[in-house]
């Protein structure tokens, strides 16, 4: 099955499902949390992409966070990505695919502590990476890397910054997980020391 005809045939098993096909002949699909254990299984058993590859999340700020799983067809040598969205201020818990794909269990696990996300009806939610006790999720980009603040960064510059004046249309940002210094050094404070 070609990477066209494998988007049309998830479209129309699946008609809330927004597929492409890229210049690499890669499937994208997007599909909405209530369907997404029902895309992965049709993804297996209808059209062969019997192969998981990888599942992991990435953070879009406002627009929330987006769960991508991997998957190949190995007798067709075709990629899909399955793609399902998550609101940031809504309930950031996606359908866990470890009954499809028993390898996705680690990787849903990793992608829970990472980003903060859950997996309704994983086996083992059990902490993978993280030490006991921490506070936080480190593939956010809301993540606040302290070391940034504590120690100053070993180049001659921060990330982003140059001797050449940054041309009018662009403006500058400051590097993922750089905090304003006054703003983190207030929040840091314990309550009875704020000013």
């Amino acid at each position: 099955m070609r990477a066209p005809e494998l988007a049309a045939a998830l479209r129309e098993r699946f008609p809330g499902a927004e597929c492409a096909v890229d210049a690499h002949d890669t499937v994208t699909a997007d599909v909405p949390g209530e369907i997404w254990v029902a895309v992965a299984k049709h993804a297996r058993d209808g059209l062969g992409c019997t192969y998981f590859d990888w599942l992991s999340a990435v953070d879009e700020l406002d627009d929330g966070y987006v769960v991508v799983m991997h998957l190949w067809s190995i007798g067709a040598r075709r990629h899909l990505l399955l793609r399902t969205r998550v609101a940031k201020d809504g309930d950031l818990t996606v359908p866990t695919v470890t009954g499809v794909f028993r390898g996705a269990a680690w990787h849903e696990r990793e992608t829970a502590e990472m980003f903060g996300l859950l997996f309704a009806g994983h086996p083992n939610p059990a902490p993978l990476l993280l030490p006991d006790g921490f506070e936080g999720h480190p593939l956010r980009k809301d993540f606040v890397l302290a070391s940034r603040v504590a120690k100053a960064w070993p180049g001659a510059k921060e990330p982003g910054e140059s001797d050449h004046e940054a041309a009018p249309s662009r403006r500058r940002v400051r590097p993922p997980g750089k905090p304003d210094l006054d703003e983190w050094r207030e929040a840091s404070r314990p309550p009875g020391e704020q000013t």
